[in-house]
């Protein structure tokens, strides 16, 4: 097969089931259409949005969204940051969760599932769940306290850390490594998401440029916006 190129300016697309579109935004995409945001604190707030207009401000210290309203998209701000997106096509409803390390530790998916169960009715066992464009095991470079804050929050180290021995110099060497890809899948599964419906993209944002990282560019970068719906 040839070679596939993209713009900077193409979205990311998902398939997260039959009745829901998703996306990640590259640097320079445009939304297709709005999609609300929350202001988020790498905490574990989880809102349902339940009317179109709801804006920033009224999501102030939200770090994941529910929502069930045909054509309403939701949707986290990343730059390194693990986003989640779910879809439950037998209730109709999905969610965008925003899990950084911290919101990893604090095992933010978990909120937002049991919310799913609780208002909804939504079985995870029914829950199809993409782990979009995050910072990768190679660059997610920490330091010992980080690690201890995983295996004291209940995380199988033996999947998700790794020592790789004393710095070289080169960026991201040695040191201690932490998987937040797997650590979310983790918790998923933890959650009764099945497996074979949880899709990994496993894009690394500091390594690749045509994402924002704020490891790679300082926290004043822009993000990477990632998305879903329900299809009106």
């Amino acid at each position: 097969m040839g070679k596939t190129y993209f713009s900077k300016k193409d979205l990311l697309r998902y398939d997260p089931g039959t009745g829901a579109e998703a996306f990640t935004t590259r640097r320079d995409s445009l939304l297709p259409y709005p999609v609300i945001q929350g202001h988020q604190v790498h905490g574990t707030k989880v809102a349902v949005i339940d009317r179109p207009d709801m804006t920033r401000e009224d999501l102030e210290g939200y770090d994941a969204f529910i929502c069930a309203l045909p054509g309403v998209a939701i949707g986290v701000r990343t730059a390194d940051c693990v986003p989640v997106l779910l879809h439950d096509p037998v209730r109709h409803v999905v969610a965008a969760v925003h899990s950084g390390w911290k919101g990893t530790v604090l095992k933010i998916a978990l909120e937002a599932i049991s919310l799913m169960e609780r208002d909804f009715g939504c079985q995870p066992g029914d829950l199809r769940a993409i782990i979009g464009p995050a910072i990768g095991p190679d660059s997610f470079q920490v330091g010992e306290e980080v690690v201890e804050k995983f295996r004291d929050a209940g995380f199988p180290m033996e999947m998700i850390h790794s020592f790789r021995g004393p710095r070289d110099g080169s960026p991201m060497s040695g040191g201690h490594h932490i998987d937040l890809f797997l650590a979310n899948k983790w918790i998923l599964e933890r959650c009764g998401v099945r497996s074979s419906n949880i899709s990994i993209y496993d894009i690394d944002t500091y390594t690749d440029p045509s994402f924002f990282s704020a490891r790679r560019e300082g926290t004043a970068c822009g993000r990477n916006i990632n998305a879903i719906r329900l299809i009106p």
